[in-house]
């Protein structure tokens, strides 16, 4: 990452910022931002005379997508990866995490719907609507395909390491693992609706992150056993509307970028 120089101030102005400022501003430690700027993720752009850290506008900008993005649930890796990478798009970026966020809003209203069912049917004395029981829930049924799953990779190891992980999560890991998905998905649509080639690095990158997400929450995920995953996209109809409802076209790109993936690792062993 490109290191960004420091330049001297005599004295701070209007336009520049202490770190004590900015994190009154944006609502966190200065321990946090004092992080950030070890990390190499949010470098002051000046500094003064007594060598204390200056924030100026563009800086706020680059913190202000970090928290955004934290609050979409990334990791500050991935964080410094998306926004120091050449192609980044703030606008594009800042599109697809209104997407996130407004369906984030909409399953939270469903929930929120459903507690208050739950609530009216208490003071009532009276049973809750069945139909609405379980509404905005729908992204927690990580059982939904359970059964299947134990017939086709029971005996494999990589299924009881799975049982073993998912076991311990609430719905709170549930959450994070959906956001955390969803955000490389939507990163990958939007580098196929600007023609992005899914062999190209961009896409490859993120096919990587998208296999690490994968062996990190579930199972150890070697690249070969992506592609093999990735095959499904196409086949199996519930992996291809997953993706296909996000854009068309998308199961086919994710998987070729999942293959090319695979194929630059091979070629650096």
């Amino acid at each position: 990452m490109e290191t960004k120089p420091f330049i001297p101030v005599a004295a701070p102005d209007s336009t520049l910022h202490t770190v004590g400022q900015v994190a009154a501003l944006a609502r966190v430690t200065v321990r946090t931002l004092h992080h950030y700027d070890r990390i190499g993720l949010l470098v002051p752009s000046g500094r003064s005379e007594q060598g204390y850290r200056l924030y100026d506008y563009g800086d706020l900008e680059r913190l202000r997508q970090i928290r955004l993005l934290r609050d979409l649930r990334f990791s500050l890796e991935a964080i410094s990866q998306m926004l120091d990478a050449p192609a980044f798009d703030r606008r594009s970026a800042l599109v697809a995490q209104r997407e996130l966020l407004r369906e984030r809003q909409e399953r939270t209203d469903k929930i929120i719907r459903g507690v208050d069912g739950a609530l009216a049917a208490m003071e009532e004395e009276t049973e809750m609507d069945r139909t609405q029981m379980f509404e905005g829930l729908e992204e927690f049924d990580h059982e939904q395909y359970q059964d299947e799953a134990e017939q086709r990779w029971g005996g494999t190891d990589a299924y009881k390491e799975s049982m073993r992980r998912t076991r311990r999560y609430g719905k709170g890991d549930w959450a994070r693992i959906r956001e955390e998905g969803e955000g490389v998905v939507a990163r990958l649509a939007e580098l196929m609706a600007d023609g992005a080639q899914a062999a190209g690095r961009a896409a490859m990158d993120l096919a990587e992150e998208h296999r690490c997400h994968i062996d990190r929450w579930f199972y150890p995920c070697n690249h070969h056993m992506h592609r093999c995953l990735a095959e499904m996209y196409t086949e199996d109809s519930r992996f291809e509307e997953y993706f296909e409802k996000r854009a068309r076209g998308l199961a086919a790109f994710v998987q070729d970028a999942i293959r090319a993936n695979e194929a630059r690792w091979r070629s650096r062993q």
